[in-house]
């Protein structure tokens, strides 16, 4: 196994910046810039110097022995200066050393995983992690890491080897009789876990949406105060307001945090009938967005008003222009401020009753797997209700199930997805 080295930390100047190396001559590595034999775990302040650059920089070096690191291999940490000459200086130093080498994206965490320090849905959840952009992502991110999925799969399989288990017994056993009746503990088992994955597959959609962010669209007619209000909310001017109707004429997106919650707020083009070509496309564009969106604000000047749109359920209908605007309903104004806490509560308060539906699993990658063995799994129970003739076939639907789940650890070979997921990843990482 070759030995890898890269920096861990971001790039640019910071206080302090940590190179990692890691394979079996990670120790050769620590002594040859310091001089020293490091024991493992100890922070040892250093002297870290080469023979073209002479001294590079004093820092402290940590090793950690094979099996008791990130990736469980020997690893050496270089806590330097974070200086961009000083890093570039230990870098380029560490390069030249015959028996290292650069590491590749993600591939410290790679090796995290062949050395089953980490299975494959915990990697996602290292990835998911380090993108995390709100506390609500964040606690997502660490069930994932915790390893959280792979004790359900884990608990999932052992229920169905149990079933396989005893729907062999009674393959093998088919010409004698088998003094106890196993269709009752096998058809709980199945069910048992089918309905948990099934339940895993329909929460991994929503926690998608909380990785990937919600999208709540701002619509109404021209002028109505869309841009002005998603302005407001996003506290910079995003959008361009002006008195002329149809001023808006594309999907104008902004990425905030809404307590917690990726949101990305869409401005749209106002909904009205017209000739001109141009505002016509954005108009069936706002329509598109608009209708795939997880919520959907309306805009209105006149709450007693109709539509130009069909309500969804979920929606949140507001008057706007309420600074100038008497007519009844919940009124807002951008201009102002009333009202935007009280939508911004709408808002989050109907996106975190859906969030509130999220479980474990959190790619799509999870949710096909899950569904995949929901499936299977099906198919077993509706075997075992034909009668025993047919338990042979049972048992293969088992077998599809578990390695289904298996997939979602890495148990399996799943080599054809890593270069996707590792490409994530940073050098350091």
């Amino acid at each position: 196994m070759e030995t890898i080295f890269a920096l861990s930390t971001a790039r640019g100047k910071a206080g302090v910046a940590v190179i990692r190396v890691s394979g079996p001559e990670a120790g050769r590595c620590v002594s040859d810039l310091t001089g020293k034999m490091v024991r493992d775990r100890v922070a040892t302040l250093c002297r870290i110097s080469d023979p073209t650059r002479g001294h590079i920089d004093t820092g402290i070096i940590l090793t950690f022995p094979e099996g008791g690191s990130f990736t469980g291999e020997p690893v050496a940490e270089f806590q330097v200066h974070g200086g961009t000459a000083s890093v570039a200086a230990l870098l380029n130093a560490m390069e030249e050393l015959p028996y290292l080498r650069i590491a590749q994206p993600g591939e410290f965490t790679r090796r995290a995983l062949e050395n089953e320090r980490l299975d494959l849905a915990q990697v996602e959840g290292l990835a998911d992690l380090i993108d995390a952009e709100t506390e609500v992502q964040r606690r997502q991110a660490m069930r994932l890491l915790d390893g959280a999925l792979g004790d359900k799969a884990e608990r999932w399989r052992r229920d169905l080897l149990r079933a396989v288990a005893l729907l062999e017994v009674t393959i093998d056993f088919a010409d004698e009789e088998v003094p106890v009746d196993v269709a009752p503990e096998v058809t709980g088992l199945l069910i048992g876990v089918r309905d948990e994955v099934a339940a895993e597959a329909k929460g991994a959609l929503v926690a998608e949406r909380i990785r990937d962010g919600f999208e709540v669209a701002i619509m109404g007619a021209p002028n109505v105060g869309k841009s002005t209000l998603l302005n407001a909310l996003a506290g910079r001017e995003a959008a361009i307001t002006s008195e002329v109707a149809g001023t808006t004429r594309d999907v104008i997106e902004v990425r905030m945090d809404m307590n917690g919650l990726a949101v990305t707020l869409l401005d749209t083009a106002g909904l009205r009938e017209t000739d001109d070509h141009v505002e016509g496309i954005g108009i069936e564009r706002a329509r598109m967005r608009a209708r795939d969106a997880d919520l959907r604000v309306l805009l209105l000047e006149d709450a007693d008003a109709g539509l130009p749109f069909e309500q969804q359920k979920g929606d949140i209908i507001a008057v706007s222009k309420s600074d100038i605007n008497d007519a009844p309903g919940f009124g807002i104004s951008a201009k102002t401020g009333a009202g935007l806490d009280e939508l911004v509560h709408r808002i989050t308060g109907e996106l975190e009753t859906r969030a509130a539906g999220a479980m474990t699993a959190t790619h799509q990658r999870h949710r096909e797997a899950l569904t995949l063995a929901e499936s299977h799994l099906s198919d077993a129970f509706s075997q075992l209700e034909l009668g025993a003739e047919v338990t042979e076939l049972a048992a293969h639907e088992v077998h599809s199930a578990i390695r289904a789940l298996d997939s979602l650890v890495g148990r399996i070979d799943v080599e054809h997805i890593l270069g996707e997921i590792f490409a994530s990843f940073c050098l350091g990482k």
